[in-house]
């Protein structure tokens, strides 16, 4: 098979979808793989790497587009990238398709078939393609949030750990999965007062035995969301139903009532934000404030340390992509439930039942689109 890796061109994302490591798995198994000059050179990877491994340099998007038949990717292609997709291509990255309705036309209208990273599962239901970059947002929602609390960022001005004598800050969590609990763990290591909330007994069971009582876990009600959001310095909107469409947790009023200078990280941003007052930023810029607040609504979060997250994400995906490449993208499909789980579109049809339902568009069983 024909697997293309384009240079991503979304606002200062330097990750890149396959390491030149990967690249070696894959051609020595048989297959080409095509590198657009240059994609690797923001996490540190370049053209000598891929080229020394295998891959065949394409000058451009343009080449790379027309020569391959996988198009592995990270982020979410932008009206350029969809222009050059076709029938013939399978597209695989991640998507967040539920909060953007015109890249998912688009996608309908090229007959791609297009994989999304954060719905495909495992044996046990979970998202394993999803996790390594959640793991990476939530340790870096408290960085952000840290820097987001100084003064000259328009903060509040105080330190998360606090020092002996001063109180440390409060932080709110809200949701205990995999960028919530990342998030704990680190605003725990810097010393802050940290609440978790999350309406599932087993997460906050977990997390209550693994920090004992250094951690304040509670079940999420409107009420006492509400309260932990007023008290915190940090909130950090940690919230994800897979595939959908992020629910509005913090509404405008609640951020009104916040005290000035406090600052909201809203990590599910990808899937339309958890705070009413959210819009997506980039790392050039990064905040805004609202209500006196500041918001941090970074949509590609772990952009900013590509290396790491791109040899993270390669952990998860390498064995997704051979497995495509080995057995043909429909076999593949048709004999890993995990992968039909992940598929959102297929020549035309919607395939993820969450999208459909947040775009009010058809939905099509996977099985039945292949």
């Amino acid at each position: 098979m024909r697997i293309g890796v384009p240079k991503e061109i979304k606002s200062e994302e330097r990750r890149v979808g396959l390491t030149p490591d990967s690249v070696r798995e894959i051609t020595d198994r048989g297959h080409e793989v095509f590198i657009e000059c240059g994609a690797g050179s923001g996490a540190g990877f370049t053209d000598d790497e891929y080229t020394d491994r295998g891959a065949v340099l394409a000058s451009d998007a343009d080449e790379l587009f027309e020569a391959a038949e996988l198009i592995v990717k990270v982020k979410e292609p932008q009206a350029p990238e969809r222009a050059r997709l076709r029938r013939d291509h399978t597209l695989f990255t991640y998507l967040h398709l539920a909060p953007d309705p015109n890249q998912a036309n688009d996608l309908i209208a090229s007959g791609v078939t297009a994989i999304a990273y954060e719905s495909v599962t495992d044996h046990q239901g979970r998202l394993p393609l999803l996790a390594p970059m959640s793991r990476v947002a939530g340790r870096m929602a408290i960085q952000a949030g840290a820097r987001c609390l100084e003064a000259s960022s328009g903060g509040r001005g105080v330190l998360l750990g606090g020092v002996p004598g001063v109180a440390a800050a409060p932080v709110t969590v809200i949701g205990g999965g995999v960028v919530g609990s990342n998030a704990v763990q680190m605003a725990l290591g810097l010393g802050a007062d940290v609440t978790v909330l999350d309406r599932d007994a087993g997460v906050l069971e977990s997390l209550s035995q693994r920090y004992g009582p250094a951690l304040r876990t509670i079940y999420s009600t409107p009420t006492r969301l509400a309260q932990a959001v007023y008290t915190a310095d940090l909130v950090v909107g940690a919230v994800l139903l897979p595939g959908a469409r992020a629910p509005r947790l913090i509404t405008r009023q609640m951020v009104k009532v916040m005290r000035p200078g406090t600052v909201v990280v809203d990590v599910a941003i990808d899937q339309g934000g958890c705070a009413e007052t959210s819009q997506p930023t980039t790392h050039a810029e990064p905040t805004f404030v609202v209500e006196d607040v500041v918001h941090y609504c970074v949509a590609n979060m772990p952009g900013a340390v590509p290396r790491t997250a791109t040899q993270a994400l390669n952990n998860a995906t390498l064995p997704y992509v051979l497995k495509l490449a080995d057995s043909g993208v429909t076999q593949a499909i048709a004999s890993d439930k995990g992968l039909q789980d992940g598929l959102n579109i297929r020549h035309g049809h919607i395939t993820e039942p969450a999208v459909a339902d947040a775009l009010n568009l058809e939905y099509t069983e996977p099985l039945a689109a292949l």
